[in-house]
């Protein structure tokens, strides 16, 4: 009997420690579950496309995602077809995503930009976290866009530059409407294109359409557009068939046009390797081919296709973006002419007007800083950050984050929060000599991250700033600047990532300081 009783307490105690475990795990789950669903969600999800409806075609993203956080407020989830998303607007939570679970999110979502243009996302910004993307970012950051291999290739952006310069006065002087915009890409497309695959072309060049840069820059600039639009297949991948926007033929197309250039250039490299020719300082591509085994696979991926793909993203965030902002940056200008010649009279004290303006002269440049973080405030290189997704199970803010959800920061809503910047849409640099006068680029202060922070940061960032600040001063420096016909640059922003909608960018220039100081 004693036996007997020592052994029903012994299972009483059991059946106890069960049941208070159990109920332990539900209670966990049940709560994880209920925070899970406390993210705020717009009303009206409908089946199958979930709130897909409520994203404007017409309209950028980030304004449509923008319009949905005044009203949700700044951290909401979205159902897109068969993805969950978590769209983040405040400086918050973006510290929250950005550094606490950086590692967690460190991967991206598999989307049709990277499968069609991005050789199956074997390029450096869509590649999915790991040893692959590690290696591969390690050598772009090191071979080319180190602060010591910057220094070592200055020549390129100083001589690009110089030729802005020549280009932009030899128009002026012809009496004739400058297409600044276009100056600016051609600029920044041969600083690309000679640190990566040690190519320039002429503006001659440029306006020969069967000509390779031709073929190359327009492709280029279709792929920023299609890499800023909606692909429905994204959200519902098995219509991917119907392809009835018709952007995944477009993208289709436009890799053929970039990989055929892609392909002449890299048999180039290859020939003058078995050659063992060296015409002076290696490019990135040469860096790339001498690091990878001829029969290397990585990741899946061949290194034909790892060199083509990369070569073709740095290029493409390189010049693209660079030109963008400076596009933005001078519109903004001729809008704000009083802003325009504080920006010249800071040049005239600080470097005079017998001599242009050189890179160590930037750091005194105060005000002319100024006017570049606010262009980037205002019209981030990215407005939307890439589609991120949580690599496992994960609690955010309090709230349960399942494996698989995709994440977006609305760079571009984050960096207009009155609660940070007063008159958040208008264009003041004062700010950042007042204000916000010790806030960085660099994705330190989450109130402002133009370039994403973290692991997925643009590891371009001072290769960029370098290019914008000196082509920007000596520009201003060097002319009077008016928009075309004195009637304001319409900033409204068209697909695409962050572009103007009205393009090209037509000016007056008269020059203000000689050429012959070149």
């Amino acid at each position: 009997m004693e036996i007997s009783s020592q052994i029903q307490t012994i299972f009483g105690l059991f059946v106890m420690l069960a049941t208070y475990t159990i109920l332990k795990i539900a209670s966990k789950t049940k709560k994880a579950y209920t925070k899970r669903i406390e993210i705020p969600e717009p009303a009206g999800a409908l089946p199958f496309i979930g709130h897909l409806h409520l994203l404007g075609s017409q309209i950028p993203a980030a304004q449509s995602l923008g319009a949905i956080a005044d009203k949700f407020g700044s951290f909401f989830s979205l159902k897109i077809g068969f993805h969950r998303f978590i769209v983040v607007s405040s400086w918050e939570m973006a510290k929250e995503f950005l550094a606490t679970n950086d590692r967690t999110f460190a991967t991206r979502a598999s989307i049709a930009a990277g499968k069609y243009m991005g050789y199956n996302n074997a390029v450096l910004a869509l590649a999915p976290y790991g040893q692959y993307w590690r290696d591969v970012r390690k050598m772009a950051t090191l071979e080319l866009l180190s602060s010591h291999r910057l220094e070592k290739l200055k020549h390129v952006r100083f001589s690009e530059v110089e030729s802005l310069i020549k280009d932009s006065h030899l128009l002026c002087t012809n009496n004739k409407v400058v297409t600044i915009s276009k100056l600016f890409e051609h600029m920044t497309f041969n600083i690309s294109l000679r640190m990566i695959v040690g190519k320039r072309f002429s503006a001659t060049t440029y306006g020969e359409k069967k000509s390779e840069a031709c073929r190359f820059q327009s492709a280029i600039k279709d792929a920023l557009y299609l890499a800023g639009v909606f692909v429905l297949s994204d959200a519902i991948p098995y219509l991917e068939w119907m392809d009835y926007q018709g952007h995944i033929g477009f993208m289709k197309r436009t890799a053929k046009e970039l990989d055929s250039v892609l392909e002449i250039w890299l048999n180039e490299h290859l020939q003058k390797q078995l050659e063992q020719k060296s015409d002076g300082e290696s490019d990135f591509m040469d860096v790339m081919l001498s690091s990878f085994a001829e029969d290397a696979e990585i990741s899946g991926h061949t290194r034909a296709t790892i060199v083509k793909a990369n070569a073709l993203i740095l290029i493409l965030t390189g010049a693209g973006s660079t030109a963008t902002t400076l596009t933005w940056a001078l519109s903004l200008l001729l809008n704000h002419p009083s802003v325009l010649k504080v920006a010249q009279e800071e040049l005239d004290m600080h470097v005079g007007k017998d001599k242009w303006v050189e890179e160590s002269d930037i750091q005194n440049l105060k005000y002319l800083q100024a006017i570049v973080k606010e262009t980037l405030r205002l019209y981030p290189p990215g407005p939307l950050t890439g589609v991120r997704e949580a690599m496992e199970d994960c609690t955010v803010g309090g709230y349960f984050v399942p494996k698989g959800t995709r994440l977006l920061i609305n760079i571009w809503k984050l960096q207009r929060d009155p609660r940070v910047w007063s008159n958040p849409s208008e264009f003041q640099p004062e700010r950042f000599l007042t204000t916000h006068a010790d806030i960085d680029v660099r994705g330190q202060n989450f109130e402002y991250i133009p370039f994403s922070s973290g692991r997925r940061s643009c590891p371009g960032i001072t290769f960029g700033l370098q290019v914008v600040h000196l082509a920007l001063a000596r520009l201003l420096q060097g002319f009077d600047i008016t928009p075309m016909a004195g009637v304001k640059v319409d900033m409204r922003e068209g697909p695409g990532i962050s572009l103007l909608k009205v393009d090209p960018l037509d000016v007056i220039l008269k020059p203000r300081l000689s050429i012959e100081h070149y």
